[in-house]
């Protein structure tokens, strides 16, 4: 499947990185992420065992792999930037909860009545959001 996103953007357009749950540590995509010049952030599976470095996939993926055995695995998250992933699910849960389906047909209403539940979203979150001062 992932091949097949990537084909869909335009090869004039540059690609900084892909980030990706475990399911997509496979040969396929680490390829087709290299191929396009990008930094594939997925983490290996783990009981991952390095692959023959015959691609330069294979190369990254095997980096990866040795990086997140050295540093541990929650902090190659960290490191990686991993984690912002899972932020980004978090978030959109959190649009969904606000309704799985939009309302409106016309595409300008579409993109307001998202913009409407950003909006509510980024709401609850200030709310939330503590106020810290410094104390001299």
């Amino acid at each position: 499947m992932l091949p097949d996103l990537l084909g869909q953007i335009p090869s004039n357009e540059q690609i900084g990185s892909v980030t990706a749950d475990g399911a997509y540590d496979t040969r396929k995509c680490h390829d087709a992420i290299a191929d396009r010049g990008a930094h594939a952030v997925i983490p290996p599976r783990k009981n991952a065992k390095p692959w023959k470095a015959l691609t330069a996939g294979a190369v990254a993926r095997n980096e990866a792999l040795r990086t997140s055995k050295y540093l541990g695995r929650a902090i190659w998250r960290r490191w990686s930037g991993y984690h912002r992933r899972s932020r980004v699910e978090t978030k959109m849960h959190c649009v969904k909860l606000l309704g799985q389906r939009l309302m409106a047909r016309d595409f300008d209403r579409q993109v307001a009545e998202l913009q409407v539940r950003i909006a509510v979203l980024n709401g609850y979150t200030a709310l939330g959001i503590p106020v810290t001062e410094a104390v001299a």
